[in-house]
């Protein structure tokens, strides 16, 4: 894991997010004594306390030896929280996977520039997640780097090139596992309409997605190369595709992402404006 793994790493909340970069920087040989976590909930806490690393309810005393700081902590009370650790940052990189918070919203209620901004999703969880990252120019190469290991311990990193994007980001990704689980939910639905068993339905759905996932990250080709591949002419697979098409399946998905970025749009400006 490279220069992480001798830095002091504060989590400002740590809750499920949170949690999964812990467990995902611990595998990677981070001593779990490196990690400080400040959080109100006495039960987070103690679980937390149970993998050795150390807790704490102060968000000061859990950043003053710190080298990084990630926050995770819910949009609504992020101003009351960072207020207080304003001008105690300066030589500290800060990480935010904060949904909706700019990296100037931050900035001003923090007293620093050296920041990056993560839109993380939550198959994080188990170590799959896809993290997109974006920072101005006041943070370096080495603290992109080192933000880069840190997420890379839960899955896939990739820097984007302005923070608009993060908004795409979120539209494709963060928002992203909700709706390959609504496919899920209606394959296993027709599944069972089809007379199938819903225990046989949802494991052929669920190991389907999986190898097609597989299929896709594995393959030199596209995957709109792999669906012509196991599309026969006149076959079932066209049959079912022909549904698709006449519904306009792939122009409603481009809508409804189109209005998951915009709605990421708002928040963040609704979070800009809740913190002045």
């Amino acid at each position: 894991m490279g220069t992480a793994l001798n830095c002091n790493i504060s989590f400002i909340g740590g809750g499920n997010m949170a949690q999964a970069l812990i467990g995902g920087l611990i595998s990677r040989g981070l001593p779990a004594t490196r990690i400080t976590v400040s959080d109100p909930v006495e039960k987070v806490r103690q679980l937390l306390q149970e993998k050795d690393v150390q807790v704490t309810n102060d968000n000061i005393t859990a950043i003053q030896d710190a080298d990084i700081v990630v926050l995770a902590v819910k949009p609504q009370v992020l101003g009351t929280i960072l207020k207080s650790l304003n001008g105690l940052c300066d030589h500290k990189l800060i990480i935010s996977i904060v949904a909706g918070a700019e990296i100037n919203t931050i900035a001003a209620l923090i007293g620093t520039e050296r920041i990056v901004r993560v839109m993380p999703n939550t198959p994080a969880l188990v170590q799959t997640g896809a993290h997109g990252m974006y920072a101005t120019e006041a943070v370096d190469a080495k603290d992109r780097e080192l933000a880069t290991q840190v997420l890379a311990a839960t899955g896939l990193t990739l820097w984007v090139s302005s923070e608009a994007q993060i908004d795409a980001v979120t539209a494709v990704s963060g928002s992203g596992p909700a709706y390959f689980f609504y496919m899920m939910e209606s394959m296993i639905r027709a599944g069972k309409n089809l007379g199938l068993d819903e225990k046989v339905a949802t494991a052929l759905t669920l190991q389907t997605a999986l190898g097609a996932a597989q299929m896709a990250i594995t393959s030199a080709n596209s995957p709109a190369e792999l669906r012509k591949n196991v599309t026969s002419p006149n076959g079932t697979t066209q049959a079912a595709l022909e549904v698709f098409d006449r519904a306009q399946i792939s122009q409603n998905i481009q809508t409804a992402l189109a209005a998951a970025q915009k709605r990421s749009q708002e928040l963040a400006q609704e979070l800009s404006e809740s913190t002045k």
